[in-house]
């Protein structure tokens, strides 16, 4: 017995749910194969979810709701659960689904829920990386071993969890397991000034991290694919004696189901103050306040064919409902040198762009550098100008919100275990919502007062030209 097993107590755990969304489905039954010094132990149970099945998971577990009517709910099993496992190493297949699902169910109990947990894909990986497939099937197959019960029964399904660590270790030497599970279990050495139970609460998800130095400065921010393993990467024993490392006081992340949600968490972190607790979790920030100093080009009919631009204020006009506006500019020097640079790429003249005064038919200062075509003098006419200017201006046209109202953008992660519904009405994003309940409910606030936000335009723009998200319109709803 004492050859495989590790220096504390393991407990193999499968869970079956209503669904693969932390957010929105229950867990329905819960195996459990709880293994120390004394041998090992089965346990098992169903879970009442509250809430219909759908026919998609009866098929796959044979669960159905006559069966889980009278089971208990997860609040009446919690403190029996939560005794078996605490002070255990978590071993599951794909550990963050199950360890995830633990999680969210104790904390709607108001329980902070936190374990060891070792992922048995990626120790397969580690231990066997010449093969590719890993999946819990492949993997008893590969090794010649059988399910003690029926497939995608929580119980059926830990016994085979056992089954693989008990062959791995007839197969393999004890000191490559366990350097492979401390490898990937492994609690890197965190400064005095950080909580160590940063380490606990890092979830393996998308999403974006900020380190904030003792006075709340920014010190960095980035986006990545998964959370635990980027942030933790940076306390590595060759880089715990940095600069960063160093001055860094608190963590701040926000999770996401992809790419788009990261990129929006990675703005939200690098303008929000972070709170007094060391870790800045998955919830509300302080929302940024654009600069009043944020302008664009709008292009004004002077008369039949004469188009000029003026300058136009985020805090005059709402940018997410004008027309004909060109470029987003910090400020007003800013905007009046990209003008500049553009007239002098497109040979544009600069008095007709009002970027200089000249008397009645005096010919403006790029004419006379030979890179205006004369319209100040009435060598080319207003009308080809304008054509020029309008094709020169194009690709820094504003987009104008292509939908009659608000949109919902649906975001989902690579297994499906996290939905985002990023609500979008006109450019400004009204909020990151994992339920039905919650977009309606947002709706049903009215219009939003934020002001648009260029940072946040652009990368709805960005995402939406993509086409990589599915997007769902919200009937009946406009500003």
């Amino acid at each position: 017995m004492n050859a495989i097993l590790a220096p504390e107590p393991l407990i193999f755990v499968d869970l079956e749910t209503s669904g693969a969304n932390f957010a929105n489905d229950r867990i329905i039954e819960v195996g459990l194969i709880e293994v120390d010094a004394n041998g090992a132990h089965e346990w098992s149970v169903l879970v009442n979810p509250e809430t219909p099945l759908s026919s998609f998971i009866t098929g796959l577990t044979g669960i159905d709701d006559a069966m889980l009517r009278s089971a208990p709910t997860f609040r009446q099993l919690a403190p029996a659960l939560l005794d078996r496992l605490r002070g255990r190493l978590l071993i599951a297949h794909n550990a963050r689904f199950d360890y995830g699902f633990l999680k969210s169910e104790f904390a709607r109990l108001g329980v902070d829920f936190r374990a060891s947990s070792l992922c048995t894909v990626k120790l397969s990986r580690k231990l066997f990386p010449e093969h590719h497939r890993h999946s819990l099937d492949t993997l008893m197959m590969r090794h010649g071993l059988r399910i003690a019960g029926t497939r995608h029964r929580a119980l059926a399904d830990a016994r085979a969890l056992w089954d693989l660590w008990r062959c791995w270790h007839r197969q393999l030497p004890a000191a490559t397991i366990e350097s492979a599970v401390a490898a990937i279990v492994g609690r890197p050495e965190l400064p005095p000034q950080i909580d160590p139970a940063l380490i606990d609460d890092l979830p393996e998800a998308a999403g974006a991290y900020a380190f904030y130095g003792r006075d709340g400065r920014l010190l960095l921010s980035r986006r990545s694919s998964n959370l635990r393993q980027q942030v933790l990467a940076h306390f590595t024993p060759d880089k715990r004696d940095t600069a960063l490392i160093r001055d860094t006081w608190q963590i701040g992340w926000r999770a996401a189901a992809g790419e788009f949600g990261a990129r929006l968490r990675q703005l939200e972190l690098s303008r929000s103050i972070p709170e007094a607790s060391p870790t800045v979790g998955d919830h509300a920030v302080q929302r940024h306040t654009v600069a009043n100093g944020l302008c664009s080009w709008q292009l004004r009919q002077q008369a039949q064919g004469d188009f000029r631009p003026q300058l136009v204020f985020a805090e005059d006009i709402d940018f997410a409902l004008a027309d004909d506006l060109f470029g987003l500019y910090p400020t007003r020097r800013e905007a009046l040198r990209s003008l500049r640079t553009l007239a002098d790429a497109h040979r544009l003249c600069h008095r007709q762009l009002g970027l200089e005064e000249t008397g009645p038919g005096e010919a403006c200062t790029s004419y006379r550098q030979k890179n205006c075509r004369g319209v100040c003098i009435g060598k080319e006419g207003v009308g080809l100008h304008s054509a020029r200017l309008l094709t020169a201006l194009a690709k820094f046209r504003i987009r104008t919100w292509p939908y009659q109202g608000a949109v919902v953008l649906i975001e989902r992660d690579e297994f499906g275990m996290r939905e985002d519904l990023h609500l979008i009405d006109r450019w400004r994003l009204l909020g990151t919502l994992h339920s039905e309940e919650a977009v309606q409910a947002c709706l049903g606030d009215g219009p939003t007062a934020s002001r648009f936000d260029p940072d946040i335009y652009r990368l709805i723009d960005k995402v939406l030209q993509a086409g990589k998200l599915r997007v769902r319109p919200c009937p009946g709803f406009s500003p």
